[in-house]
């Protein structure tokens, strides 16, 4: 039997070798933003878990820019990146949005049911991409998910407006449609791959942190 394809072990970088890529730390801060999103929501601190879905999509477009502008990063750097990325992003955009529907519902069962399909349709989404990548090398098929966290951020700011019975099923269906958009046949550009989306992006950010935050008060 033949060892000639087996790389030694010796030669294979360590785990944590790769927490000091830049682009990692990034997607890193992401999920940090997202952990927090997620202890917000449960607490019923909504105002505070949207400053942390927000800021999870800000961080998750910025490793993307800051890893296709640095040089020097090995072929083990970008797959290593991509794994994390894509293993980040069902955290922050499947689950921290259904505990947000879950917890804003009152973890009644029902909302069990929609908790599912959005992570469902996260774990289907990504696990597409992951097979098929961009159509055309340049347009999702399906609605990426990042989306899921900038729509339902700026949902969340008609939250007074409406009684909290109401808003709950205008949550409740905003979360199934985003799920049914994700797993759809639609194609969407690649927005974090143009870099003035990236600026517009921090924009937005910086506005719905600076509204939330004034909410908080």
């Amino acid at each position: 039997m033949t060892t000639d394809n087996v790389e030694p072990q010796a030669l294979q970088p360590t785990i944590l070798s790769f927490v000091k890529d830049l682009p990692n730390l990034c997607s890193l801060a992401g999920l940090a933003c997202t952990v927090l999103a997620i202890y917000f929501s449960i607490l019923g601190v909504y105002y505070a878990a949207m400053i942390g879905m927000i800021w999870a999509v800000a961080f998750d477009w910025a490793d993307g820019l800051i890893a296709r502008r640095m040089k020097g990063r090995t072929g083990n750097d970008r797959a290593f990146g991509g794994q994390l990325d894509v293993l980040i992003d069902i955290v922050s955009y499947g689950v921290a949005p259904s505990i947000l529907l879950l917890s804003y519902g009152k973890f009644e069962p029902v909302f069990l049911v929609g908790a599912f399909l959005m992570i469902a349709a996260s774990a289907i989404r990504l696990s597409y991409f992951s097979t098929f990548g961009l159509a055309g090398g340049t347009k999702y098929t399906g609605m990426a998910l990042d989306n899921n966290n900038i729509i339902l951020v700026f949902i969340f700011l008609f939250e007074g407006i409406f009684s909290g019975g109401i808003f709950t099923v205008i949550l409740y269906a905003s979360g199934l449609g985003l799920a049914a958009l994700n797993v759809s046949q639609i194609k969407t550009p690649k927005l974090s791959g143009n870099p003035v989306n990236v600026y517009i992006l921090a924009i937005y950010t910086l506005g719905m942190t600076a509204i939330y935050g004034w909410k908080l008060l």
